[in-house]
C-alpha cells in the first residue's frame, strides 16, 4: 500500500472544502438570479442589505443580508466591510447579471439543480443499466439545458462558428435552406434566422415540449414565415435538399449517432455542409484530467448524456467528452469523407463534415 502522505490529504481536504463551497452555493446563487437580486446590484451600484431589499422589490432585508454575505464569501459579490455595502465588479456582473454576456451563468447553477433532482433515475440505471429518456429526470432540464448554451451560442454561432464554414455563410445570405437537428428550445435556430433573413429554417427535436418552446420563441421573434419546428427523431425527418443542417451539442446524446450521421448524409443538397457543434475534449480521457471543463463534462455526462443515449435504440453512449477522433470516426462510416475541426471555443469545438 502507497505510503500515507499527510500534506497530499491537507490538500485533498481544502480542495473538498471548496468543492463543497460551491455545491452549497448552488441554492442561494439560483434565489439570487430568480429574485433579480445581482441585476438589482448592478443597475443600481452599491447597496447596504437594506437597500437591496428594497431595490430587488421589497425582499425581507434578513434574509437578503445573509445571502449577500454567502455570494461575498463565494467571491461573486464584493463587500466593503467599513460601508457595509455589496456591489458587483464589471467582471462578477459578466457572469451573474449581463444576460448577453458570453460567459452568463444561470443556466449552469439551474443545470447544476436538475442533476441532483435527476439523481434517483440515474442511480436506477447504475442498478440496471436501463437509460433515462430526454426530460424525465428532472422537471425542466431541457430548460436548463437551453439556458446553459444560450449565451455561448448567442455570442459565436453567427459571428464565429458559421463564417468558419467554407462558403456557408455567402449561401445563407442569398438564401438557403437549414435544418437544425436537436435544435431543443430553439435558441440555436432562431439566432440564425435572425441573422441570415433571406434563408428558411426547420428546427427538429425528438422532445415535443422543447418543440413546444420553440414555436412560443419563433412566434415572438415574429418569424414564423420562415421558421417552423417540427417534433421528430433526427432520422424520422423525411425532407431533403438542405444547404446546411447543425447539430448543436446532440449528437453525443443519441442512441444512434451513427444512424442519424447516414440519415443526415442523404438530407444534404449537392455542395452542402454538416456542422456538428460537440463539446470540446482531448481524444484520450487521461488529457482530460485536471481540465475545469473537462471536469464539468464528465459530470453532466454521467448524469444527463449516458442515460439519455441508454434509453433510445442502439444506446452508444459516446458520452459529452467523445473527442474529435470519435466523433470524426461516425461521421466518416456515415460517408462524410471531409471533416475538419473548423473553429473552437472553451467549451465547443465545431466540426464541418462533407460527403
Amino acid at each position: 500500500m502507497e505510503d500515507f502522505d499527510e500534506s497530499r490529504l491537507h490538500a485533498l481536504v481544502g480542495k473538498m472544502l471548496g468543492d463543497l463551497g460551491g455545491a452549497y452555493g448552488v441554492p442561494t446563487t439560483r434565489i439570487g438570479f430568480r429574485l433579480g437580486l445581482f441585476e438589482a446590484l448592478q443597475e443600481g451600484g452599491p447597496a447596504t442589505a437594506a437597500q437591496l431589499a428594497a431595490r430587488a422589490g421589497g425582499l425581507a432585508e434578513r434574509y437578503v443580508r445573509e445571502w449577500a454575505l454567502a455570494q461575498a464569501a463565494n467571491g461573486y459579490l464584493s463587500y466593503d466591510g467599513d460601508a457595509d455595502s455589496f456591489s458587483l465588479s464589471p467582471e462578477q456582473a459578466m457572469i451573474f447579471a449581463v444576460k448577453d454576456s458570453p460567459v452568463y451563468l444561470e443556466g449552469a447553477f439551474d443545470l447544476a439543480a436538475a442533476m441532483i433532482e435527476g439523481e434517483p433515475k440515474v442511480e436506477h440505471g447504475f442498478r440496471t443499466g436501463e437509460g433515462v429518456a430526454w426530460g424525465e429526470s428532472a422537471g425542466c432540464l431541457f430548460c436548463a439545458v437551453g439556458a446553459f448554451f444560450r449565451p455561448g451560442y448567442l455570442n459565436n454561432v453567427v459571428a464565429n462558428w458559421l463564417p468558419a464554414l467554407d462558403g456557408v455563410t455567402d449561401k445563407l445570405r442569398a438564401g438557403g435552406k437549414v435544418a437544425d437537428i436537436g435544435c431543443g428550445v430553439g435558441f440555436s435556430t432562431l439566432l440564425m434566422a435572425d441573422a441570415f433573413p433571406e434563408s428558411e429554417f426547420v428546427g427538429y427535436d425528438f422532445h415535443a415540449p422543447s418543440i413546444a418552446e420553440a414555436n412560443a420563441h419563433a412566434r415572438a421573434h415574429g418569424v414564423g414565415d420562415r421558421v417552423r419546428f417540427e417534433t421528430a427523431a433526427a432520422k424520422d425527418i423525411a425532407e431533403r435538399d438542405f444547404d446546411l443542417v447543425t447539430a448543436f451539442d446532440c449528437l453525443h446524446d443519441m442512441g444512434d449517432p451513427r444512424g442519424c450521421a447516414r440519415h443526415v448524409r442523404g438530407m444534404i443538397a449537392t455542395g452542402g455542409a454538416w456542422m456538428i457543434v460537440e463539446p470540446i475534449a482531448a481524444d484520450r480521457p487521461a488529457d482530460n484530467m485536471g481540465n475545469p471543463v473537462s471536469r464539468l463534462y464528465y459530470n453532466a455526462s454521467t448524469m444527463i448524456c449516458v442515460p439519455t443515449s441508454l434509453a433510445q435504440e442502439v444506446g452508444e453512449a459516446l458520452g459529452a467528452q467523445a473527442g474529435e477522433a470519435a466523433i470524426t470516426g461516425v461521421l466518416n462510416d456515415a460517408g462524410f469523407a471531409h471533416v475538419r475541426r473548423a473553429a473552437e471555443g472553451p467549451f465547443n469545438m465545431i466540426l464541418e463534415a462533407r460527403a
